[in-house]
């Protein structure tokens, strides 16, 4: 299975190195718009073709499947290049601008019969996934409520300056992943409450948000995210849980342990060869969906963030930033 990947900045590395760790897959095109950038990482990988231009690359093809590791921005028209050409699609997130882009990108891809997976990869983290797990497997029966957490005080912008720039911070970057742990774990939402705050007078978005989610089968979750919590010792990346259920408690506590229903383990994820403490758990969790990925495409199934699936992780994102900015709750059929 050959992979062309657009976009060789920050985070894409790791998609780098995740492909190359894949048995039956090679890592064949690069593309970016910085042509510094593309020549190192090139270099780096080992990857003989390299492009300034994605539309160069995909109309030279000789690849099955094109990751799109670029910004928001970009998303829809890269998608919808690709569709054009014929080839499966991983698009990292925040997915789109809005919902009519995100739901023409589906239709997009949807339309050549090939697969569309979002790379929403906090649900592959090997701690959360032990825990979703547990809860579909019936560990404390069936739940009722859940509290999904992320609060560090953990740097973010030198890695990612940009950040620090978009009106939208925390509930579009972060927040959408952890929204995504709770449907994952408790399913779809009939509603959100949301609130938001900025603390830090440095960046333009929100950095605290705090969502109270109407799942449709009956749980309530809390999913509460900060960039601003100053913690000792620091928990990034991790995302902690609490779960009640009918038949007992779990929970997913800071240094990876988890505790069902008073039995407690460590679940600390590996430190692959090219990862990094902390940043180890979300490295781990991006080869554990690329993996899934590859799985869905050989045995012709759909993903689990499908494009379609995260039409709803994405509707939450919209509904939160409606609710607070209304200071209401609101139903997801109205995004």
């Amino acid at each position: 299975m050959k992979i062309a990947v657009i976009g060789c900045g920050f985070f894409a590395r790791n998609q780098m190195h995740a492909w190359q760790d894949i048995d039956g897959v090679k890592l064949v095109a690069l593309c970016d718009r910085d042509a510094g950038r593309l020549a190192d990482a090139a270099q780096a990988f080992g990857v003989a073709r390299s492009y300034t231009d994605a539309a160069q690359m995909l109309a030279d093809g000789g690849f099955d499947v094109v990751d799109i590791a670029t910004t928001v921005d970009s998303h829809r028209p890269l998608v919808e290049l690709a569709a054009a050409h014929g080839v499966h699609v991983i698009c990292q997130k925040p997915f789109a601008l809005t919902m009519a882009d995100a739901r023409a990108m589906v239709a997009a891809v949807e339309a050549t019969g090939k697969t569309l997976m979002v790379h929403e990869n906090f649900r592959w983290q090997s701690a959360i996934r032990a825990a979703i797990d547990a809860v579909r497997g019936g560990a404390i029966g069936t739940p009722f409520f859940g509290r999904v957490s992320f609060r560090s005080g953990y740097d973010v912008f030198s890695g990612q300056p940009y950040l620090a720039e978009g009106e939208r911070f925390i509930i579009e970057d972060l927040g959408i992943h952890i929204l995504d742990i709770s449907r994952a774990l408790f399913g779809d939402v009939e509603r959100i409450t949301a609130t938001t705050r900025r603390i830090n007078p440095a960046i333009k978005g929100e950095d605290v948000a705090t969502m109270l989610l109407a799942h449709k089968d009956g749980v309530t979750s809390v999913v509460d995210c900060s960039y601003t919590t100053r913690r000792t010792p620091e928990t990034f990346p991790e995302s902690l849980l609490e779960i009640d259920g009918t038949k007992g408690t779990l929970r997913l506590d800071a240094g990876y342990r988890l505790t069902v229903d008073g039995v407690t383990r460590d679940v600390s994820p590996p430190v692959l060869d090219w990862a990094e403490r902390p940043w180890h758990n979300i490295q781990e969790s991006v080869l554990l969906i690329q993996q899934h990925f590859v799985d869905c495409l050989r045995e012709g199934r759909q993903p689990e963030t499908s494009g379609q699936d995260n039409l709803q992780t994405f509707a939450l994102v919209e509904a939160a930033y409606l609710s607070a900015r209304e200071a209401r709750s609101v139903p997801l059929s109205e995004v």
